[in-house]
């Protein structure tokens, strides 16, 4: 990103340089769900809003690429370094020898090493599909909603570049469960993919011969897209379950119930046994998440007990008289702790 489109992504999740992983989950989550273009139908500005804190939670919601952010700022992609010699004592020798340009004011700051300036100049003199370092490569964002990422670097000589890329798709928690087909933008061509029905975050779909060009070996690596589940405000994964939580009233927790609880195709009755405890998960047996192969895993329900809020008179007075004869001390174990 150029220094005139820099943001701050710190600021866009509302937290500060210190805070932690954690915290820069829970307000990406908090912000995403408030924000989901699902809860601002045709609200473009909201949809804007999405995109802008997507965007600041895949660099500081990334280890590496937080690190680099901190340490460059707005040249964080570009990695620059500064000195007589671009990348320290190596230089450039004599493997740039066979390479007709001239070299004079030319800004070796955006690249990290000296094999990514030759991949990059070859790219450019092939006209092929790119370099990890092109400007064009390291868009955030494309007009079809894809995100680059940046090409697998890890060579050993210029002639052995690998070519596989990588780029983030997000969907939504029902693109990702049903399975979907969409059109995607390589630049240089327009390809139809199709998502089979129970990808999860970081799932990766390969795509064959759609990678990155080699001008050298004239092939093309392979494409994997990585999956990128957008927050759902009501189903989430620990792990590989998927999980929710679900109200219920004392009484209910007391006597017991039957109540209606979503599931991913529907709501289904779930009978809440009598006595059951702050937390405590239900486990709904194949009403949990698709698979490429069409069987279902489990859902599991958190239990959360509500306490009710603006009581009447009538349910105020029945309370009270619980209270007088209730004979139940949740508090009895306690009575001798001490220091």
């Amino acid at each position: 990103m150029t220094a005139t489109g820099f943001r701050d992504y710190y600021s866009v999740l509302g937290v500060n340089k210190k805070a932690s992983p954690e915290e820069i989950k829970k307000a990406f989550r908090k912000l995403a769900v408030k924000y989901h273009p699902d809860r601002n139908p045709n609200n473009k500005q909201a949809e804007e809003k999405f995109k802008e804190i997507s965007e600041a939670y895949e660099v500081l919601g990334d280890v590496d690429k937080r690190k680099k952010y901190d340490q460059y700022g707005q040249y964080w992609e570009k990695m620059g370094q500064t000195g007589a010699s671009p990348w320290g004592n190596g230089g450039a020798t004599s493997r740039a020898t066979n390479v007709n340009v001239n070299f004079d004011g030319f800004d070796f700051s955006q690249y990290a090493s000296f094999d990514d300036f030759i991949n990059e100049l070859l790219g450019r003199f092939s006209g092929g599909y790119g370099s990890s370092n092109s400007s064009s490569n390291n868009r955030q964002r494309s007009n079809t909603g894809f995100r680059d990422v940046g090409f697998n670097q890890t060579t050993t000589n210029t002639n052995n570049v690998v070519n596989d890329s990588e780029k983030t798709i997000n969907l939504t928690f029902s693109q990702a469960f049903h399975g979907v087909q969409t059109r995607l933008n390589l630049g240089q061509e327009i390809v139809d993919v199709k998502i089979p029905a129970g990808a999860k975050q970081g799932s990766k779909i390969r795509l064959r011969g759609k990678g990155q060009f080699n001008p050298l070996t004239q092939q093309r690596g392979d494409l994997y897209l990585k999956v990128e589940l957008q927050p759902h405000e009501f189903f989430s994964f620990d792990d590989d379950k998927l999980i929710c939580e679900i109200p219920i009233t004392p009484d209910e927790a007391v006597l017991g119930a039957q109540i209606q609880v979503p599931t991913p195709d529907g709501e289904v009755t779930v009978k809440i046994p009598d006595g059951i405890k702050q937390g405590q998960s239900l486990r709904l047996k194949g009403k949990g998440w698709s698979s490429a192969k069409g069987t279902r895993g489990d859902l599991f329900v958190k239990v959360i007990i509500a306490t009710p809020q603006n009581l009447g008179n009538q349910e105020k007075e029945y309370y009270q008289k619980i209270s007088e004869i209730r004979s139940y001390n949740p508090r009895s174990q306690f009575s001798n702790v001490k220091l």
